[in-house]
């Protein structure tokens, strides 16, 4: 039971780490969620809002932050 405590501390930690990053990006005034890429429909009723540049760009970026965490942990 002690290593389940242990995953829901770090699953807080990192979630804590996800939000402040998040406000701080927000208050840097990046682009993210409106780069060239990202559709937009604005319909009479609706919106219709598809970030694809946005989730690939992240897909990169995590993918750099696994292979390099990887690597360190060997």
């Amino acid at each position: 039971m002690t290593d389940f405590g242990k995953l829901l501390i770090l699953f807080g930690a990192v979630m804590i780490a996800a939000g402040l990053l998040l406000v701080l990006l927000g208050r840097a005034h990046l682009p993210i969620g409106r780069l060239p890429g990202d559709f937009i429909y604005r319909g009479k009723n609706t919106t219709f809002y598809f970030p694809l540049a946005t989730s690939i760009l992240l897909s990169v970026i995590l993918s750099l932050v696994f292979y390099v965490l990887g690597k360190w942990r060997r």
